[in-house]
């Protein structure tokens, strides 16, 4: 007897991919998430005085792409924006033009601070603050679950136990799936990973600031290792440092209004002798590659022990693209050796 036509079966069975950008699980569970993210805190209404810089026709545009791309890790906040909670709302405004491409969305969204009210009961992670604010996202979203929802914030009064609870109950009734942390230390990591082991929810991944300009000072590295040893994933933020790890700063002469590092007052502290003679370093390995700063900085960040997915915030369709193809880049041991000599 003869095989059937593979095409006879339809899609493939299992896949790593989509669109041809590869997956991760994200942690220790079963949830897989593109190597290369889309972070969203750019995006919103501009012209509401929110202080974003990518409007909704502009993101339609971002977001598109990035599907076309396999970039379908996409991450925002409550706060995001002057606490206008915009870049949620222009996300669940493609979220319905698009209803078919929900599903191959895994979107992250974060509570803790004040929002959605001016009280104490407004922030925090309270199991009132959790529950309520974590509404509010679903009602700016305009969907029915997030997928991966982060706390923000380690929070040092509140009973972890009772935050962790909240969660569970969230899980349960089906308005998140996952549980995520941001700007952790490794002993709060620690806290909630004993509680895990108590039958409190898994914490699979936490988003602290990381780039291979300035390296991890030692909460990060320790924070890095701890989710080496506990395969948890590292995600961080500002992994292009502010803008920096990118061609846009090489002549400093040429940097002034509209240039992220001078409009945050970060000259001084960023562009040192030191980090420009870096980033001069990375900027000839990457032209000897056929590639750019920043794809040669996210492909070797995303080969650091512990790390997981990339989420670069992107502007246009250009920086989609980029970041896209940094994460579909397998470097080669030499080529990881001397990216690691030149930021040394």
């Amino acid at each position: 007897m003869s095989k059937p036509d593979p095409s006879y079966y339809g899609l493939p069975f299992v896949s790593d991919e989509f669109n041809g950008m590869p997956n991760l699980y994200l942690g220790n569970s079963g949830l897989r998430v593109s190597k290369m993210g889309l972070g969203t805190w750019k995006i919103g209404l501009p012209e509401t005085g929110d202080g974003s810089r990518v409007g909704k026709k502009e993101a339609f545009n971002i977001f598109d792409r990035a599907v076309e791309e396999g970039v379908t890790f996409w991450d925002t906040a409550n706060r995001y924006n002057a606490s206008s909670g915009n870049s949620e709302r222009v996300i669940g405004e493609w979220l319905k033009a698009n209803p078919d491409m929900r599903r191959n969305i895994v979107l992250a969204t974060k509570v803790f601070g004040l929002m959605d009210g001016k009280t104490p009961n407004h922030c925090r992670l309270s199991r009132l603050n959790i529950k309520e604010s974590l509404y509010a996202c679903l009602e700016r979203l305009d969907i029915d679950r997030v997928d991966l929802l982060y706390f923000h914030t380690y929070d040092g009064i509140t009973p972890s136990e009772e935050s962790l609870s909240a969660i569970s109950d969230l899980i349960s009734q089906d308005l998140i799936r996952y549980l995520a942390v941001s700007n952790f230390s490794k002993e709060n990591m620690e806290t909630y990973s004993n509680l895990s082991k108590k039958g409190f929810p898994v914490t699979v991944a936490v988003q602290n600031r990381f780039n291979i300009l300035q390296g991890p000072n030692k909460k990060e590295k320790d924070v890095l290792d701890f989710c080496h040893k506990n395969k948890v994933s590292f995600i961080p933020w500002g992994p292009l440092g502010q803008g920096l790890l990118t061609d846009r700063y090489l002549d400093k002469a040429k940097i002034g209004k509209g240039d992220r590092l001078f409009d945050e007052n970060a000259m001084n502290t960023m562009l040192t002798d030191v980090n420009m003679r870096k980033l001069r370093k990375l900027d000839t390995l990457s032209k000897k590659w056929d590639m750019t700063i920043s794809e040669i900085t996210l492909a070797y960040t995303l080969t650091l022990p512990g790390m997981g997915p990339m989420i670069p915030s992107a502007t246009s369709i250009a920086h989609v693209k980029s970041n896209a193809k940094a994460g579909k880049v397998v470097l080669s041991a030499e080529q990881s050796q001397e990216i690691s000599m030149a930021i040394q």
